[in-house]
Formats: C-alpha cells, structure tokens, sequence
C-alpha cells in the first residue's frame, strides 16, 4: 500500500516498492520524498544519484516556462505578432504550390 504522510513524502513497503519501483522513481524525480517501510517501520528512502537545483513548482511546468519567459524576453526585434505569424505561415504555405 502507498501511504503519503506529508505532502511530499510518499511511504510503500518494501513489496509495494519492488512491484511500483518504476512509479516511485519517477516520483522521486518529480521531487517528492519516497520512504521505504518494512511493516510499517522506514527503512530506506529514494534519493536522486545527482545534486540538481531544485526549482519551486519544478522544471518543465507551465508556471516554470511563463516564468522563464518573463525573465528572458524576446529581443524587440525579434517579436511577432499573432498576425504577423499567421501572415508567414500562410506566405509559406502558398509557396509550396
């Protein structure tokens, strides 16, 4: 059985482990905690084998991206608008004919 005792924490036995290992790494890498239990008891804990920057709301997410866009904008010339897009897109097109 897979038991969250905090927020992040994740606990399993050890069998439930063995069958969801899988599972568990990849929520181990989405940055939650997951504990190993033997009856109940922790054991053992999934730890990344690399040091990595933890950033909040993790790497990848809408949240992180808009982030990212704010604080590395598009130099003003290299801006588009919506229009302009669809303008290149379909000039693009009508020259395959």
């Amino acid at each position: 059985m897979i038991a969250r005792i905090k927020e992040s924490i994740i606990q399993v036995n050890i069998l439930e482990a063995k069958n969801r290992l899988s599972q568990l790494i990849k929520a181990m890498q989405a940055g939650e905690e997951v504990v190993i239990a033997n009856r109940g008891e922790p054991v053992a804990r999934l730890v990344p084998a690399t040091q990595r920057t933890v950033r909040s709301g993790g790497a990848g997410n809408a949240r992180a991206v808009l982030d990212w866009l704010e604080r590395h904008p598009l130099p003003v010339y290299a801006r588009r608008s919506a229009e302009e897009i669809d303008a290149d897109i379909e000039q693009e097109r009508n020259a395959w004919d």
